[in-house]
């Protein structure tokens, strides 16, 4: 199980740094800002969920490599010819940074709960709902607040209710079909 949890939460950090970075691009920021955001994505809803969790310190300073992924995606994206291509082809874009969200969206909420399922003794289902879409959706609203926008979760409707769901699914299969089967399901769903 742990294998599981570790490929899905590289998946996942890769996708919100690229997200994160993609947005600093977006916003014209330097090679530090587009690093930053990429580093907030990616691991600001773990280290929000552990916080609420009582989890100290947060897991990502218990392990940097999460972190030193993060920023490594998030500085790929300043390859010359990359930055340009992203930049000038507005259709890839937006399409890149929608399937991205989408995955990280996906792996983060489930893995949330995940979270909550080992570090609560009897957790309940509105905490275990609850710990995993702020896990899914915490690190872009971070980055969009920090990149100057509406948080994306307040204009795209689906965004948090798509976590929502995944993360009710996750849920309600758990004890039938088991914690990895139930995850992905979950995740795939959203």
């Amino acid at each position: 199980m742990d294998i599981l949890i570790l490929i899905l939460e590289i998946i996942g950090t890769i996708s919100f740094a690229i997200s994160g970075a993609m947005t600093g691009l977006r916003k014209k920021m330097d090679i530090f800002g587009v690093m930053i955001l990429g580093l907030t994505t990616a691991t600001g809803g773990g280290i929000l969920r552990d916080v609420i969790l009582g989890i100290t310190p947060p897991q990502t300073f218990c392990n940097p490599i999460y972190a030193l992924l993060a920023l490594a995606v998030a500085a790929l994206s300043f390859i010359p010819a990359l930055h340009v291509y992203l930049l000038h082809n507005h259709l890839l874009y937006d399409k890149l940074l929608q399937w991205m969200d989408a995955l990280g969206l996906g792996v983060f909420t489930v893995v949330g709960m995940s979270t909550a399922f080992r570090a609560i003794e009897e957790p309940t289902a509105f905490l275990l709902i609850f710990v995993a879409v702020l896990t899914g959706v915490g690190g872009g609203i971070l980055r969009d607040i920090l990149a100057g926008d509406t948080p994306y979760i307040f204009v795209k409707h689906i965004y948090a209710s798509a976590s929502l769901l995944g993360a009710l699914l996750c849920l309600l299969l758990w004890p039938y079909v088991g914690q990895s089967v139930a995850m992905l399901i979950g995740g795939a769903a959203i």
